[in-house]
């Protein structure tokens, strides 16, 4: 299987690294976490570079890409630990463009693409722990339209997003509604997230909906698995930048008269690192590579890859820190804030052993070295 980019892939994560390395560099991030974690105008840029519209169609006004150049993406935004949510916009995207009807896409994909709109994913509920089919938010018809009410925690962004993705029942069922975060009956309570980021509590009562999708279930199943194979690509650039500081840091760091690099069981642990982030990649592309996938094979495909990328994710993080030191949980210094963006991207859309317990309820019964 050919694993080569092609050169417009490689033209994208070109100019996706050079805003990185030019526009997003430590100092601004250190502001925009002192200032809550969100800034529009950071993410206005991103969208300037057309990545808000990556999963739109062109005739909504987007690129009209796929997975693979989501991934690419979302690996060199890891590589930065940009605080702004563009998972959020690959989901938006790709689920209002997949499931809903041709008034809500008129309405919201053309401000999606353009960065006018932020929308996000609101599916996480108190007690829920992961599952997507445990939702207590419900519907109602109210005219020609939808009101909901109900509370979700943890939406990313929430209190500065411009609408929301809301799972809730009605009939028995999970549907998809499109909330606005200005209108009657929403109520949000921001804060900061662990890596610096920013997150809320979304209320709503009564609020005015409009429906996405009845088919809700498996149009939420495809939501995150869009997102995961982005934290996946992400984590990917976190780690590969977070190897990268260690490895400048031991070679710069002496002991004894020499550098620390030069000791043989330290090297054995960064070419431990090393590979752990080769899996992780492995695992990064099988995720991408399965996301158009039929449910089934894809549901199995994201929950096999989120457990390889927690397991990666947890090692590589805890050597960095080991290997720099004290040094390497201070504020002042970077690497500590690469740790911490993977240990929150390791909880994002499940967690390890949430999708283990995936990975063991979808096994065949072909699977075993006993098949």
């Amino acid at each position: 299987m050919d694993f080569d980019f092609s050169d417009d892939q490689e033209q994208l994560r070109d100019a996706v690294r050079k805003w990185v390395d030019k526009g997003y560099d430590f100092e601004r991030r250190r502001a925009i976490v002192k200032a809550g974690g969100f800034d529009r105008g950071a993410y206005n840029e991103l969208a300037e570079l057309g990545l808000a519209g990556l999963y739109i169609s062109e005739a909504d006004g987007g690129l009209g890409m796929g997975p693979v150049e989501g991934m690419v993406v979302m690996e060199e935004l890891g590589r930065g630990i940009v605080l702004e949510p563009l998972a959020q916009t690959l989901i938006a995207g790709g689920l209002i463009g997949g499931y809903a009807g041709a008034d809500v896409k008129a309405a919201w994909l053309p401000k999606i693409a353009s960065g006018e709109a932020l929308v996000v994913l609101a599916q996480q509920e108190r007690g829920a722990r992961y599952r997507l089919d445990a939702c207590k938010t419900t519907a109602t018809p109210a005219g020609s339209g939808w009101t909901v009410s109900g509370a979700k925690s943890v939406v990313p962004a929430g209190d500065q997003a411009d609408a929301f993705i809301v799972p809730a029942v009605t009939n028995g069922q999970i549907a998809l509604f499109l909330v606005e975060r200005n209108t009657a009956g929403v109520s949000t309570q921001g804060y900061g997230t662990q890596d610096g980021g920013r997150a809320a509590e979304l209320s709503l009562s009564n609020a005015p909906a409009s429906l996405i999708t009845t088919d809700g279930l498996a149009a939420l199943e495809h939501a995150v698995d869009i997102g995961i194979a982005a934290v996946c690509a992400e984590a990917v650039g976190v780690m590969d930048k977070t190897l990268a500081l260690t490895v400048d840091y031991m070679n710069t760091r002496k002991q004894f008269g020499v550098a620390i690099a030069s000791f043989q069981a330290l090297r054995h642990r960064v070419a431990d690192m090393k590979m752990q982030l080769e899996l992780a990649r492995s695992m990064s592309f099988y995720a991408c590579l399965k996301l158009n996938a039929p449910a089934t094979e894809r549901r199995r495909a994201m929950a096999r890859a989120k457990v390889q990328l927690g397991q990666s994710m947890r090692f590589v993080g805890q050597q960095s820190v080991q290997l720099h030191g004290g040094i390497g949980v201070t504020d002042e210094y970077i690497g500590s804030h690469y740790f911490k963006k993977l240990t929150q991207l390791e909880l994002t859309f499940g967690d390890t052993l949430h999708h283990l317990g995936e990975v063991s309820a979808r096994m065949e019964d072909t699977a075993g070295v006993f098949a």
